[in-house]
């Protein structure tokens, strides 16, 4: 069986309350909805508002397949989180609900953890959660 960790960073407990531009989904959803697409894969699901859980959770991924991390506004300036992301040895895939290059704000079209990420998935919605795990799969063989 996969194990694949899902992880998302700041203010993602609060998804549902955002701005509409992510939907109005909440991060729950999104966890039930691919506990219930890929049944065959074991999931962990973590979420932190905090840097150092978020750090903590990506260092102890020793026996995943696969990470999968929308680390929120880290995203853009933590580079302790792509510093821990560099180190796994499973491929980490990038996701963003909203199209990060087309959102106001200068600061939101930079990422520094997507350089050392096997890929970057953005601007789907929850479908980009969904099409991150489908990318670790394949990344399996």
């Amino acid at each position: 069986m996969n194990k694949i960790t899902i992880i998302n960073g700041p203010n993602l407990n609060v998804l549902r309350l955002r701005e509409s531009v992510y939907g109005g989904v909440s991060i729950e959803d999104i966890n039930a909805g691919l506990a219930k697409r890929f049944p065959d894969v074991d999931f962990t699901f973590f979420q932190s508002n905090s840097e150092g859980a978020l750090i903590d959770c990506i260092q102890a991924q020793t026996g995943a397949d696969g990470v999968i991390i929308n680390a929120g506004a880290y995203t853009h300036y933590s580079h302790a989180i792509r510093d821990a992301l560099a180190i796994l040895k499973c491929p980490a895939v990038e996701v963003h609900l909203t199209n990060l290059w087309a959102r106001a704000g200068e600061f939101r079209h930079k990422s520094v953890i997507g350089e050392v990420c096997r890929g970057v998935i953005s601007g789907f919605g929850a479908d980009s959660y969904r099409l991150a795990v489908e990318a670790v799969l394949q990344d399996k063989g």
